[in-house]
């Protein structure tokens, strides 16, 4: 690594250097802050080690100058035992950690030691995080559905805020990448966003889970565990499926939103987190509060900001470029040329109701480019499903029922429709009263 020394005694500065190098880096020893950004400037440096006693200036001021330079940079503050709450205060500032003078070799060694940890640990996650980008679809957060928009253009405000946001809709819309999304541009990118995903623990392992535990609590409790509320302190906080969340639970997260406040399982230590929660459930919580199964005042606690994602069936307009996007991808990946879809698989795709939605819609088209043999996806290439739903044709004059005429022609026109509007405008009536005949028909 390359370490920059910046201490106004030239003994402090050479013996340090002389540490870091017998460990096998290499050292540039500066007198003031000056110098300092002037190296920085020059050539980024993986560590720094910084007196908070430079003479006439201030080492918490370099500190916050060198972070501002160089963010990602490891300064260690060198320090008197007299000024450790100085020290203190400099690591909440951004410092990474201090040596109390006088110092030995050994804590140099330490220290960097550190250093190289988080080095590895950081390249680990970006190796993971590219790993996971190649693994999967570009992220597509935009529309050419009005309502779409308009969801999408309010979450991106509310991401700059620190509100609770309540994210609805149906299973596959798209909900954990939107929370994800709104992480990303948020005050709290830089710290964790966790994931608890409530449906899948009991009422006694979820508590757990959020707030931590104490050894001995419970059985099975063999040690301290802090929990999930404290590790997304300073972060983002994202319950999945919250409308399943036990209702015995629900109290203490309402203290969370309201108070910043919780106990950990078995402890009566008040704990305090600064966590920005994002829920997100495919049920409809109003109707859950009027069932007695969630609490009102959590509901609207958490109802802040309400987003609320279509199905992939309320989506026409945006249908045939997500289907194209997991398609290029699946394909560059396994190393196939695949120009497109045939003429009754595009149909097919337009009568199928997708229940799963974008998770479904990605899954089929994976699975299609997998077992494609040419340069166009086949019906033979889909689920079995789908040639149901291809084979499915009314015609007109036909024995079909009125009604399964309507639906075929609904569904016809909303494949072709840019938007629900549009649709409406085609077939004559106004978007309340479709939305009403969609409902009956089963296309919703």
């Amino acid at each position: 690594m390359r370490v920059l020394i910046v201490d106004d005694e030239p003994s402090i500065r050479k013996t340090t250097g002389l540490a870091v190098e017998a460990m096998g880096h290499e050292s540039t020893g500066v007198p003031n802050g000056l110098r300092a950004l002037k190296e920085i400037e020059t050539e980024p440096f993986d560590a720094c080690f910084l007196d908070l006693k430079l003479g006439t200036e201030d080492g918490l001021a370099v500190l916050e100058k060198l972070l501002k330079a160089q963010p990602a940079l490891p300064v260690v503050m060198f320090t008197a035992y007299a000024n450790i709450s100085t020290a203190v205060e400099a690591m909440r500032r951004g410092a990474f950690d201090f040596i109390p003078k006088p110092f030995t070799p050994e804590q140099i060694r330490q220290v960097l030691d550190k250093v190289g940890r988080n080095r590895r640990l950081e390249k680990r996650v970006e190796q993971l995080e590219s790993q996971i980008n190649e693994e999967s679809p570009p992220l597509d957060l935009t529309s050419e559905e009005v309502a779409m928009q308009r969801t999408l253009a309010i979450a991106f405000k509310a991401a700059e805020t620190s509100a609770s946001i309540l994210v609805l809709g149906p299973s596959g819309t798209g909900k954990s990448v939107l929370a994800r999304e709104i992480h990303r541009r948020g005050a709290q990118k830089d710290n964790a966003f966790v994931t608890v995903n409530c449906p899948s623990l009991s009422k006694e392992l979820l508590e757990s889970e959020l707030f931590g535990h104490v050894k001995g609590s419970f059985t099975g409790a063999v040690s301290d565990t802090l929990g999930k509320v404290a590790a997304a302190d300073g972060g983002t906080l994202f319950l999945d499926e919250i409308g399943e969340m036990p209702l015995e639970i629900q109290p203490k997260l309402l203290r969370l939103l309201q108070e910043r406040e919780y106990e950990r399982v078995g402890e009566t230590r008040v704990r305090r987190a600064n966590v920005r929660v994002i829920a997100a459930t495919n049920r409809n919580l109003a109707e859950e509060v009027k069932a007695g199964r969630f609490r009102e005042d959590l509901y609207y606690r958490l109802n802040v900001i309400t987003l609320t994602l279509s199905g992939l069936r309320d989506r026409p307009a945006d249908f045939s470029r997500i289907a194209e996007s997991y398609l290029e991808f699946f394909a560059q990946r396994i190393g196939k040329k695949i120009r497109g879809f045939a003429p009754d698989v595009s149909d097919a795709f337009g009568r199928y109701t997708w229940p799963g939605n974008l998770r479904e819609l990605r899954n089929v088209i994976e699975r299609a480019v997998i077992l494609a043999g040419g340069e166009m996806i086949g019906l033979e290439d889909l689920p079995e499903e789908f040639a149901v739903a291809a084979d499915a044709r009314v015609v007109v004059g036909g024995r079909v029922t009125i009604d399964e005429l309507e639906a075929e022609h609904i569904r016809r026109v909303l494949a072709l429709s840019a938007t629900l509007d549009d649709a409406a405008k085609t077939l004559g009536i106004d978007p309340a009263t479709l939305y009403r005949k969609r409902q009956k028909l089963g296309l919703i």
